[in-house]
């Protein structure tokens, strides 16, 4: 069975794909520290591949890689200035990732208030030993 890369829809295009497939694809590509200090770098301003390159200690080969799948998750997108090529964030693709996270937020908010409580009943006991 061949592997679609642009998902399962075979229409091309990763924004198309099912949710799970989508969030599954863009963890995957952000799971390389590499490809997110390339996103960190790509957040303060547009850049060329060479200028991308030339903050990192890796081949060009190994970050025109990088860019690649960046840009084949949609998490990039590339414009050709003149005979540049310019690579630019689109965030947008992680916007599902934080909206599913977000799910979590109330148990790790509960979590924490538990914490706090525990902390401060620790504080509050040692005190009244003194």
């Amino acid at each position: 069975m061949r592997s679609n890369a642009a998902g399962p829809t075979g229409s091309g295009s990763l924004i198309e794909a099912p949710l799970t497939y989508r969030l599954h694809t863009i963890y995957s590509v952000i799971a390389d520290d590499r490809r997110r200090a390339l996103l960190d770098s790509l957040a303060a301003g547009d850049k060329t591949a060479g200028e991308l390159a030339a903050a990192f200690d890796i081949s060009r080969p190994a970050i025109a890689k990088h860019l690649r799948i960046l840009e084949q998750s949609g998490l990039v997108t590339i414009t050709n200035v003149g005979r540049t090529r310019v690579h630019r964030l689109n965030a947008e693709p992680l916007r599902e990732v934080h909206d599913w996270l977000q799910r979590y937020g109330p148990f790790w908010e509960s979590r924490l208030d538990n914490l706090k409580h525990v902390v401060e009943a620790d504080v509050r006991a040692r005190k009244q030993k003194h």
